[in-house]
This record gives structure tokens, sequence and C-alpha cells, in this order.
């Protein structure tokens, strides 16, 4: 059997060398365009709960992270000149270099080919293998060579990032807002080595345009970095990086792209990794959903030895749901960082700020199971505030009075728990006494009408916004909008359990969270 991999990242030297055990006799080589030692971005991070199906195929990660990584476990939130840490966070990183060449050193030991420099233009130059796994990354050549097979589809996300290093030891996982004189930018870092952290910074096109980063021409061949924006970030992060600069590497500005595809599979042609799909890097996943399709793969290969479509079938239906599972969970993450800024600018309270973002994709009751103690806090800060917990908070707004945040929702009226009402309507576009209800759409691309109505709204005067339908994400996103674009109170309709409402409520999402009767 003859098996090329195109891309040598690593999911496709973990796959060759999965394979390449399982079948001695087989021929694995593995196409790479660029030299061994070349290698785009710093570190690659994981989650100490997600590495059991790659240990068990091989423990290659685990080994590279205890000796050469750093691990911590608290993620620290810095805004407001205030830092918010919660524990229970186990997570680890290493220099993505590093990681590479010790794959590099198992598929050689365990006999792969690997032809570095060799990139792969024409496909008829591998009709004599058997089985070719596309693992090129999130751009990949192939991908889009055969996208009427593979049905590729890219969600381009709004935010501006850039991927940089800094010799500033960050101390685990933190998330630095920094509000500068042409908008907020913030910036993502966690420790890879003893002496290096990766240090990602996104900012919305609004704030990049206006500090004047949008000059670097993005036509200049790949390695050099945008040096006008590498200045800008360290004179803003001056304070943050301990007066420490800023490490380049092919560094420069980009829109994070969703990728997905219809299909992984055409003939025995088959993606992997970043190829297939991608979720935003806030969540961590992207190298270790590579290394896990790699073990799925090769697994795959075992149960199928003598039929190849038959092995990519199985790959791909135990996979792709488990891949769609995190990229739905990214999407809240990937969202949040869209419109941080106007988080930063909206909540004054370094405790909501921090509970806000944390609880962008963890409800309160898994936070608290990771750290009790922080949770504790955060309920006594708003206690401290409002004098009981958050569905026991009185809601006072306007003409409007309930004794609590729990509502049940009527046709025309939300009720609270001493049959007190707030008379509800459908939005007219005219002004009223009664709150309005704006219905959310099923999917994102409805939102821009869903948030043009918010603001019609607004600009009649309607005292409370309630949106109902839709999905969890675009409920919050128009609850949102209300709140924080308009300081117009808002309803959010579920399904919530009390967990979900008062994650909604405590970080500021809703002031009312309801079901309907």
């Amino acid at each position: 059997m003859k098996i090329a991999c195109i891309g040598a990242g690593p999911g496709g030297l973990f796959f060759a060398t999965l394979l390449k055990r399982n079948r001695p006799g087989a021929e694995v080589v593995v196409f790479e365009r660029n030299r061994p030692d070349d290698t785009f971005g710093f570190g690659v991070v994981f989650s100490d709960a997600t590495l059991d199906a790659i240990d068990a195929a091989d423990p290659v990660l685990s080994d590279a992270l205890a000796k050469y990584g750093r691990h911590w476990d608290d993620i620290e939130v810095r805004v407001h000149g205030a830092r918010e840490r919660i524990g229970g966070m186990g997570m680890a990183a290493v220099v993505r270099k590093t990681l590479l060449s010790l794959l590099q050193d198992q598929a050689r030991a365990a006999g792969v080919t690997m032809r570095f420099q060799h990139e792969v233009r024409d496909p008829a130059e591998l009709d004599g293998f058997d089985l070719v796994v596309v693992c090129d990354g999130a751009n990949s050549r192939f991908r889009n060579v055969f996208a009427e097979d593979f049905g590729p589809t890219a969600e381009v996300a709004s935010a501006k990032f850039i991927w940089f290093g800094t010799p500033h030891l960050f101390d685990g996982l933190t998330f630095v807002h920094q509000d500068g004189p042409h908008g907020v930018f913030a910036a993502h870092a966690y420790p890879i080595s003893d002496g290096l952290s990766t240090f990602i910074v996104e900012t919305d096109a609004e704030a990049w345009a206006a500090a004047g980063l949008d000059t670097f021409d993005p036509a200049t061949p790949p390695g050099s970095s945008d040096e006008k924006s590498k200045k800008y970030l360290e004179d803003l992060f001056r304070d943050q990086l301990d007066g420490q600069g800023l490490v380049g590497n092919n560094s420069r500005w980009g829109n994070f792209a969703t990728r997905r595809a219809r299909s992984w599979r055409r003939g025995h042609w088959v993606l992997l990794g970043d190829a297939a799909h991608t979720a935003h890097f806030s969540v961590g996943s992207g190298t270790k959903m590579a290394m896990e399709d790699a073990v799925a793969l090769a697994e795959a290969l075992g149960e199928s030895p003598y039929s190849v479509p038959g092995a990519l079938e199985i790959y791909e239906e135990r996979r792709r749901p488990g891949v769609e599972k995190i990229q739905n969970s990214a999407r809240p993450s990937l969202s949040w960082w869209e419109h941080f800024g106007r988080y930063v600018r909206s909540f004054d309270a370094p405790e909501q700020f921090g509970f806000h973002f944390l609880s962008r994709s963890i409800p309160r009751a898994k936070l608290a199971v990771r750290d009790a103690s922080y949770v504790e806090r955060i309920d006594g800060w708003w206690q401290s505030r409002h004098g009981a917990a958050p569905l026991d908070t009185p809601f006072q707004d306007g003409p409007f009075r309930l004794p609590g945040r729990r509502v049940t929702a009527t046709p025309d009226a939300l009720v609270g728990s001493d049959g007190t009402q707030i008379p509800m309507s459908v939005f007219t576009g005219q002004p009223s006494a009664a709150g309005v209800w704006i219905d959310a759409p099923d999917t994102e691309d409805g939102l821009p009408l869903a948030l043009d109505r918010v603001r019609e709204a607004a600009q009649v005067s309607v005292p409370l916004i309630g949106t109902r339908g839709g999905t969890a994400l675009t409920r919050m996103l128009i609850a949102e909008e209300a709140r924080l674009a308009h300081q117009i109170p808002a309803a959010v309709l579920g399904p919530y359990d009390d967990d979900k409402a008062t994650t909604l409520v405590l970080s500021g999402r809703a002031d009312l969270v309801g079901d309907a009767a």
C-alpha cells in the first residue's frame, strides 16, 4: 500500500507515523513544501482534559508538554487595571517547532519517507498512491482544487488578529484588554517555553484602520512580518509586557475563517486537520483536532484494511460529530471576540467583565466545578451591589416592577412570580408604553435585520425589548444590542434552566429570563 500525506504539520506527521507502525510494509511519504525547520506561528496549547485519545495512540504529545512545555492551572483576565483569576483550567503549551521536531523524529524512526521542499502542484503526481491525505492547513490548495467534491465553505470573522511571540513570560493563559487611543485591543498570551510566550492580538476593523495598521502589503512573500504593527503594539502593551518587545514570525493581520467541508472524502483522497475544519483559536483546539483526526483515520484503515473508501467512510462518520460539536461550541467564543471592544467599555466592574468573558462558553455551574471560590466571589460581588442573588433581585425600570428576574411569557405579557405583568407587543415601529418582541433569526445571516429592528425600537423609546425564537446565540446578541448599545432593558425567552438564567443575568447579558407559558 502506498500512502501520501500532503503537509508535514502535526496531524500529517502523526498520522504517517501511526499508519507506518500499524503497517510496516506500507510505503508512507510525506510531502512538505517548506524546509524541516520552517514553521509559522509560535506555540500550540492544549487542555489537560482533551488529550486522552491522542495519548492512547502515542504519548509523544504529553511527553513533549512534560519535557519542553509549560503547564498552568489558572486563567487570568486583565481589564481596567484589575486582574481576575479562575483556577481549575489545567492547560499546557509547547513551542510548535519543538513539537514538529519530535514528530519528525518519530516519523523517521518508524520508516516514513519525508520529502521537504517538495510542493505537489499536479494531482497526477500522486496517481500511483492508494491513499492521499490532504493535511496542508487551513489554506489547503487541494481542498480548493477539488472544491466541487469537497464542498468547502468559510465563515470569515469581522475581527482582525495578528500572531506574535514575546520574551516576557506570562503566568499561564492571560487575556489582556487594552483601551487605547484608536480603540480596544486585546491579547491572548501564554508561556510556551522557559523563554518565550505566544502573544496573539485582536481588534475590530475600525480600531485597526484608525491606528493606521492597514498599510501592510498582503502580497509580501511569507516570512516577513508587519513591523509597523509590531511597533504600535509594543507601545500599546508596554506595561503588560514589562517593557519587553514582541517577536515576529510571518506576523501579519488576518481575519479568522471557520472552515467546513460538505464531504471530507473524494475517492481515495481525504481531508485531515485544518484542511477539513477549523475552530477559533480562543478555544485552543486546532492541533488537538488534527492529531485526533490522525488517530481516527489510522484506526479506520486498520478496521477496513482492504477498502480505502470504506475506511474513509468510517473515519468521517466517527470524527465529524465531534468536530462539529467543537466548532459549534467555539462560535459563541468567536462572536465574543468580534464584540469585545463594546464589552470592555460597557462593563466598568472587572468582576462582571471577567465573568461575562468566561461564561461566553462555560455557564456558572461548570465554572463552579472548576473553581468554587471564584464563583462564590462573583456571587458575593452581585449580592453586595443588589442585596439579593441574581434571579431574586427585583427588576425596576421606568414603569415596570417585578419581584425577581425570572418571568413567564404569555402571548402579550411577561409575568413575574407574583403575577405582576409587563405588557408586550409585536414591534410596529411606533412609540409604545409596552415592551416589544423582536424575533431572533435561526441563523446569524438574519442578525443584521434583527439588530436594525433593535435600533428602530430604541429610536422610538421602547421601554423594554424581549427576544424569543432563533438560537441561544442570536437571542443573546439581540439582548446585548439592546442593553449595551442602547441602554434598554432586555428579556430573553428560553428555554433556560436556573443555571443558564443566572449566568445570563450575572454576566449582564439580560435583565429578565423566561420560558414560554
